[in-house]
């Protein structure tokens, strides 16, 4: 083979690879992103499956969860909402979209669903999501894609479906159904000191995203403390608290007899054996 012709197969089996990766990515919904490895990062993970999103997206995930446990949905409801916002927007609050749409499930204003800075506010846009679902008749029996629709009334009813499996695997995890499933690495802080601002910018937060719930400030220990009914309820704010590190600086989070730390990035055992009481370190 001449050099020439070489250098012609090397550039098909590059222009192969590359037309791979762009026909995956628009199969599963909208343009290809490519993002450069980082050290920070999540995972959310059940036996069998593992799901990556970066801190933002995971952030958003736990308080789409949060504001549906907080208003007591069924759990069908938060995979249905989880699925909705990775196809309207993988999880980012946009701040635009298709026409006037804004927001983790681009939600427009001219279709009544609010202003545009309530919309750009993700617990407001949970909520009225929450809203519509549970105004659709029989949902509960529908496919995701199918309950989605119903409510955001796409011009690719079908474009939901694809993330039915993703979306269980994380409401899973933030409904504390699965134990130690969350796992965030974090970036190196700024070296910024935790005062009580921050801690109690934590624990309010939580009482913002959940409603109703015991989050503690104490800022002697430089920490949150939160009180859990169960062993379910722990988990879902054991992994809320994990998903939300990044925005609130915590660098460990204690339960069960497990601990995760943000250098690590993973759950280990612990010295402390409380299954009543989740425990943030700043």
């Amino acid at each position: 083979m001449t050099k020439a012709a070489r250098g012609t197969l090397v550039g098909l089996v590059i222009v192969a690879v590359l037309g791979g990766i762009v026909l995956y990515f628009v199969a599963k919904g909208g343009s290809p992103t490519f993002r450069l490895p980082q050290s920070s990062g999540c995972k959310v993970s059940n036996a069998e499956t593992e799901v990556r999103l970066d801190v933002t997206q995971m952030s958003n995930a736990a308080t789409i969860t949060a504001v549906g446990i907080g208003r007591k949905v069924p759990d069908r409801a938060v995979v249905v909402a989880l699925a909705t916002a990775l196809q309207e927007s993988k999880l980012e609050n946009l701040d635009g979209g298709d026409r006037d749409s804004i927001g983790l499930f681009q939600q427009r204003p001219s279709q009544g669903w609010g202003t545009p800075d309530q919309i750009a506010d993700p617990r407001y846009a949970a909520k009225k999501f929450y809203t519509a679902l549970l105004k659709v008749k029989g949902w509960q029996k529908m496919r995701v894609t199918e309950a989605a629709q119903k409510v955001q009334r796409s011009a690719y009813p079908e474009a939901y479906q694809k993330w039915a499996d993703e979306a269980e695997v994380i409401a899973n995890a933030l409904l504390g159904k699965v134990s130690a499933a969350v796992r965030c690495t974090l970036p190196d802080t700024d070296g910024a000191a935790i005062d009580a601002a921050a801690i109690g910018s934590l624990a309010a937060a939580m009482k913002l995203d959940y409603g109703t719930i015991t989050a503690t400030p104490d800022d002697g220990a430089k920490a949150v403390l939160v009180s859990a009914a169960d062993a379910t309820r722990g988990w879902a704010y054991a992994h809320w608290l994990v998903a939300r590190a990044a925005d609130h600086r915590v660098a460990s989070v204690t339960f069960a007899g497990r601990v995760w730390t943000a250098d690590s990035g993973e759950w280990k055992p612990a010295a402390v054996n409380d299954a009543s009481q989740v425990i943030a370190a700043l």
